[in-house]
């Protein structure tokens, strides 16, 4: 999916604060650190990203996934009432769909929903 998509109107990108820090804080670990200008250009993106998504602030603590953070994508989704999360993490979505919420690739939603 590409941020234009969203823009376009195509899909609403949405974002809980928990899930905003876990990606800053992923993003800043020292395997990244290689890649010039990596931190400004993920920062930029995730500011940019939050600018253009719907926040949710979820009041359920989910203990589903076994990955702990990863809970906080599900409850994000049972707030925002998710039709997708579209997640390159098979290792820890082996489900297929929470409560209403399709867990789907990139690959998948590109080629089966978009």
């Amino acid at each position: 999916m590409t941020v234009d998509h969203c823009i376009d109107g195509n899909a609403v990108i949405c974002f809980s604060i928990p899930i905003i820090q876990e990606y800053l804080e992923v993003l800043s670990r020292p395997k990244f650190s290689k890649f010039m200008d990596f931190k400004t250009n993920a920062d930029f993106l995730i500011a940019r990203l939050s600018e253009i998504s719907e926040i949710y602030e979820p009041k359920e603590k989910l203990k589903i996934i076994n990955d702990e953070p990863d809970n906080r994508l599900l409850e994000l989704a049972d707030i925002s009432k998710a039709d997708f999360i579209i997640t390159g993490n098979s290792n820890h979505f082996t489900i297929k769909i929470y409560n209403k919420t399709r867990i789907v690739t990139p690959k998948e939603y590109w080629e089966k929903f978009k």
